[in-house]
């Protein structure tokens, strides 16, 4: 089945802002990675210590159907954040022809900024701003997990 969940990106504040999130929603992280645990990326500069304690994706389910993502964002990452455009939409495809067509149709005319491919984390992910300036990420897992 194909969801659509929120991704916020914060500005080294994503762990304090989850853990508020769930004091309020309930349950339990699904998944918490700091960019430290990231493997060495080919073509990418080293890991900044300051990054390293930062959160690089962590998941908050809020129901059966719908989860809550976020991440720590800056430095190369993300050179223009600022509040207000620190979301984007998650779509989590059904098959990687879903997440190829997906990715495909709503990019055209927009801006790729991470090319669908494999992943360090197993999923096959890609991520752009689309014509309307709206910032989206595809996703194929086999667990669909978030």
């Amino acid at each position: 089945m194909r969801t659509a969940n929120i991704y916020l990106n914060f500005d080294g504040n994503c762990e304090e802002a989850f853990l508020f999130y769930r004091s309020v929603i309930g349950g339990e992280f699904n998944y918490v990675g700091r960019f430290g645990e990231m493997p060495p990326q080919e073509g990418m500069p080293p890991m900044p210590q300051s990054m390293a304690d930062k959160i690089m994706h962590i998941s908050l389910p809020v129901s059966k159907e719908t989860i809550l993502m976020g991440s720590d964002t800056g430095d190369q990452w993300s050179p223009n954040f600022s509040k207000g455009n620190n979301f984007s939409i998650y779509l989590a495809a059904e098959s990687r022809a879903d997440a190829d067509r997906l990715f495909a149709g709503l990019s055209e005319g927009g801006k790729i900024t991470m090319p669908l491919s494999d992943t360090f984390w197993g999923d096959y992910f890609g991520s752009f701003e689309d014509k309307f300036g709206v910032n989206w990420m595809v996703s194929h897992s086999s667990e669909q997990a978030g």
